[in-house]
C-alpha cells in the first residue's frame, strides 16, 4: 500500500520536475509550438472527432463575432502532450478539461489565476459552480464551461413487465436489481439478466468515481477540511465503514446477477451491458443518454434520480473548466473566449447540432436544458446537479486521493473475506500521505 503510493507521487514529482527543468521534448501536431500571432489563440480540449466537430463550429462562430482566430486541437493524449509544451514553457493559450484536474495544473504552475469580474457574464454564473474553480490560495483558476451530475437510468419497458416502479431508495434499488436478475424481464425464458452496471475497476480511479455516489448518500466522505486551511482523510468513519460494508455484502457478494459479471475489473469503455441490452440499471452521467436512445432505444429506459441512501441522494457532480495557460500576452483575447462560451449564444451552440454536445448541464443559469434540448429527461440531470449534488475537492491535486481509493474499495469488493474495517483504517492512513504529499495535512 505504502510502497504504491509513493511510487505513484515519485512519479508525480519527476514529472513535475520534467516541468519545472525544461526537460526536453519532441512531437507533432499538438506537441507543437503555439501560434505567435496575438489575434490567434491555440485552444485545447480533449476530445474525440465528434465532439471536436462540435468545438469547431462553436469557435467558428467566436471568430465570426470577434475576428479572433482559433488555433484549435482536439487532443486524447492531453496530459502527456501538455506535459511536453510545458517542458518548452510554451503552453496553450486556453484549455478546457475536467474540473477535477485544476489542483494537479494549478500546484504545477501551469495556470493563470482568474479575476470573474473580467469575464463578462460571469454574474449569469451560479455561485456554487463558480466555487469549483478556487485554489488552495483562495484564487481562481477557472472558468466554468459545463457540469453534469450522475442519476440512473433504467429500463423502464422491464419495470412495467414486472410491475415494478423506479425505485426511490437503496433497499428499493437491491429489490429492483435482485427482480431483473431473476424474474426474467426480457422474456426470452433465460436467466441472462443482471441488475445493475457497475464500473468497479481500480484502473483511472472508476471505483472511487462510481462508488463516491455511494459514500456521500451513506454520510461518509473520503477526504474533508480541517477547518485550518488543510484537509484530513476520513474513510475509516462510521458512515464510510456501514457504507462499503452495504455495498460489498449486496451488490459485490451478494445474491448473483445483481450486478453484471466481471464489474471489479471493469471500466465504463467495457461496462456495456446496459447499451447491450443485458442489464437494468446505470448510475451514470448524461453524456450517455444519446448512446442509449440508439441502443437499448429511447424507448425502454428513463432517466430517474438516484435512490437515496441513509443520508440522503447526493451525486457525483463534475464537468469542465476553462483554463488558461500560464503564459502572457493575449489576456483580453482569452477573457473574449471565455466570456463567449459561457454567454447563451455559446452555451447553446456547445449544446446542440448533430454531433455530440460539449456542453451538459449550462454554467449558464439564463438557460434550461431540457428547453434547450427539446427533451425533458435534462430537467433530471439539471435538478440533480442544483440540488443534490457534491464535486471532489478540486483544489488539491485529487489524482493520488481518488486512486488510491479506488485500489482500496477494489480490494474490498474483489475479496468477500476481506474486512471492511481493517480495510479502510490502511486506506485512511494512505489518504494521510497523500494529503501530507501536499502539505496540506496539519
Amino acid at each position: 500500500m505504502g510502497v504504491r503510493r509513493r511510487s505513484r507521487r515519485l512519479a508525480a514529482v519527476l514529472a513535475a520536475a520534467g516541468l519545472a527543468f525544461g526537460t526536453a521534448a519532441c512531437g507533432s501536431g499538438a506537441d507543437t509550438a503555439g501560434s505567435d500571432d496575438p489575434n490567434t489563440l491555440e485552444v485545447w480540449t480533449r476530445s474525440n472527432p465528434d465532439p471536436a466537430a462540435t468545438y469547431d463550429r462553436v469557435f467558428a462562430a467566436f471568430t465570426k463575432k470577434t475576428g479572433i482566430r482559433i488555433d484549435y486541437q482536439p487532443v486524447i493524449n492531453f496530459d502527456q502532450q501538455l506535459q511536453s509544451r510545458a517542458s518548452t514553457k510554451d503552453l496553450p493559450d486556453v484549455m478546457i478539461n475536467d474540473t477535477a484536474l485544476m489542483g494537479s495544473y494549478q500546484s504545477q504552475g501551469l495556470l493563470k489565476a482568474v479575476d470573474p469580474d473580467t469575464i463578462a457574464g460571469h454574474d449569469e454564473i451560479s455561485a456554487k459552480t463558480w466555487s469549483s474553480t478556487v485554489g488552495l490560495d483562495g484564487r481562481h483558476y477557472g472558468i466554468p464551461y459545463s457540469r453534469q451530475a450522475q442519476t440512473l437510468m433504467i429500463r423502464k419497458d422491464w419495470l412495467r413487465k414486472l410491475g415494478l416502479k423506479a425505485p426511490t431508495t437503496w433497499q428499493e434499488m437491491l429489490t429492483v436489481a435482485k427482480a431483473f436478475a431473476t424474474r426474467d424481464p426480457d422474456g426470452d425464458g433465460k436467466k441472462d439478466t443482471y441488475g445493475m452496471v457497475v464500473p468497479g475497476s481500480a484502473t483511472n480511479g472508476y471505483a472511487a468515481w462510481w462508488g463516491a455516489s455511494f459514500l456521500w448518500q451513506g454520510g461518509a466522505k473520503i477526504i474533508e477540511p480541517d477547518g485550518d486551511g488543510g484537509y484530513r482523510p476520513a474513510m475509516d468513519s462510521p458512515a464510510a465503514v456501514r457504507t462499503v460494508t452495504w455495498l460489498k455484502d449486496n451488490l459485490f457478494c451478494g445474491d448473483n446477477g445483481v450486478i453484471q459479471p466481471g464489474a471489479v475489473s471493469a471500466v465504463t469503455g467495457t461496462a456495456t451491458n446496459f447499451q447491450d441490452g443485458n442489464a437494468g440499471m446505470y448510475l451514470t452521467g448524461p453524456y450517455n443518454i444519446a448512446t442509449y436512445d440508439v441502443t437499448p432505444g429511447k424507448d425502454t429506459y428513463e432517466v430517474v434520480p438516484a435512490p437515496a441512501g441513509p443520508a440522503g441522494s447526493a451525486v457525483l457532480a463534475d464537468g469542465e473548466n476553462i483554463y488558461f495557460g500560464a503564459k502572457t500576452g493575449k489576456t483580453a483575447q482569452e477573457q473574449a473566449l471565455a466570456a463567449f462560451l459561457v454567454s447563451p449564444e455559446g452555451q447553446r451552440l456547445a449544446m446542440t447540432g448533430k454531433n455530440q454536445p460539449v456542453v451538459r448541464i449550462p454554467v449558464n443559469t439564463t438557460l434550461d436544458a431540457a428547453e434547450v434540448r427539446g427533451d425533458a429527461r435534462w430537467s433530471v440531470v439539471q435538478k440533480a446537479y442544483e440540488d443534490s449534488s457534491e464535486q471532489f475537492p478540486n483544489a488539491p491535486d485529487f489524482a493520488p486521493i481518488k486512486q488510491d481509493t479506488a485500489d482500496a474499495l477494489n480490494a474490498v469488493f474483489t475479496y468477500c473475506g476481506s474486512d471492511v474495517r481493517s480495510g479502510l483504517k490502511e486506506l485512511n492512513d494512505t489518504l494521510a500521505g497523500d494529503l501530507k504529499d501536499q502539505d496540506l495535512l496539519k
